[in-house]
């Protein structure tokens, strides 16, 4: 709900609890208590409309101007002053310029009888005082959360996209690191993977651009990059790629995968040892389940292709787009490089 929305919301709350009060002699009545006759009815009005004088001049003057300001003394020397106006005028009104019931006539009250008169009616509109407080302050207190939740957004979409401008030069600059490679080993098939880099530049710069992408496309880049990497891969690494067949449209943030899969083909490829690479996605349980192993040779520390931004990038991502939704888990075991992405794609 939009502030302006939230302000609608509240003087509909206000004006529906104004009318049921106005309005309640009009429905409350029984055989010995008939209908209000107009006189009856405009003296009962007057109590009402006192209510809402010391109640929306505590509501935009009183509290803003004293309470808020910490001004306690003023906030309460001035409700005392408004209260004993507002009872001395209406008892004047009720007494000298509206007509009286003929048939119960005001009876002549003591000094003490005016005493409690109006002690009774001070604590009334004491207590309006206290409702227009706990409104006042719940209003104020819900304005403030509404403009930190939206400055926590615009902070939260801002960092997103800072992650995201980062991962787009990081992802571009292993693929053309491998391509270049593969230049050296096919010319041929580098011819076909620069048609197939930019088939998916265009996925990472135009459509990765929205907040999420279906499904089909995001596994649909994936296998791109996959068989771009498979091509240049030496004869001695083991692939194996278990992707789902036909994978549905569900919305998922873009570029999840990414990530873990090159961390693989760059840390798990040896260049005259044994290695291996499992990619394994699945949709299962309600749940989307990355698991990628591979074999572990760390590249030493003067190789800064993508400058070791990648797999940190994308957990500070998965806690902003999914919090308590997903668990991200990676690191070695032995001399296995274990990366574990769950994600659940529904709330609740």
């Amino acid at each position: 709900m939009t502030v302006a929305q939230s302000k609608y919301s509240g003087w509909l709350v206000h004006f529906t609890a104004w009318a049921v009060i106005f309005g309640m002699p009009l429905f409350v009545t029984s055989p010995d208590r008939p209908l209000m006759t107009g006189p009856e009815y405009l003296r009962f009005l007057l109590v009402p409309l006192s209510f809402m004088i010391v109640f929306y001049t505590n509501y935009f003057l009183l509290i803003d101007r004293n309470l808020f300001s910490r001004q306690l003394g003023r906030f309460l020397g001035g409700n005392i002053l408004l209260i004993a106006v507002v009872i001395i005028v209406l008892h004047l009104l009720f007494r000298y310029v509206l007509p009286h019931n003929a048939v119960h006539p005001p009876m002549e009250r003591s000094w003490q009888d005016s005493v409690r008169f109006f002690a009774g009616n001070a604590l009334l509109y004491l207590l309006v005082v206290g409702v227009s407080v706990a409104i006042r302050m719940t209003s104020g207190w819900y304005k403030a959360e509404t403009a930190r939740q939206q400055l926590e957004h615009s902070r939260t979409q801002a960092e997103l996209q800072n992650l995201k401008s980062q991962l787009n030069p990081h992802f571009l600059f292993n693929t053309l690191n491998n391509i270049y490679s593969l230049i050296q080993i096919d010319s041929g098939r580098a011819q076909q993977a620069v048609h197939d880099l930019s088939r998916m530049l265009r996925y990472v710069l135009y459509d990765s651009s929205q907040p999420t992408v279906p499904l089909n496309a995001e596994i649909e880049f994936l296998r791109d990059y996959i068989e771009l990497m498979r091509i240049r891969l030496p004869h001695h690494v083991k692939l194996f790629v278990s992707l789902p067949e036909e994978p549905g449209s569900t919305p998922i943030a873009p570029l999840l995968f990414i990530s873990p899969v090159e961390n693989a083909f760059k840390h798990g490829v040896s260049n005259d040892k044994p290695s291996f690479i499992v990619i394994d996605i699945r949709e299962e349980g309600g749940q989307l389940i990355c698991r990628i192993k591979n074999s572990c040779f760390p590249k030493a520390a003067s190789d800064r292709s993508g400058s070791g931004i990648g797999l940190k990038n994308l957990s500070k991502r998965l806690e902003m787009i999914y919090p308590e939704r997903h668990t991200f888990t990676y690191g070695e075991e032995g001399d296995t490089y274990v990366a574990l992405l769950c994600i659940k794609l529904q709330e609740g």
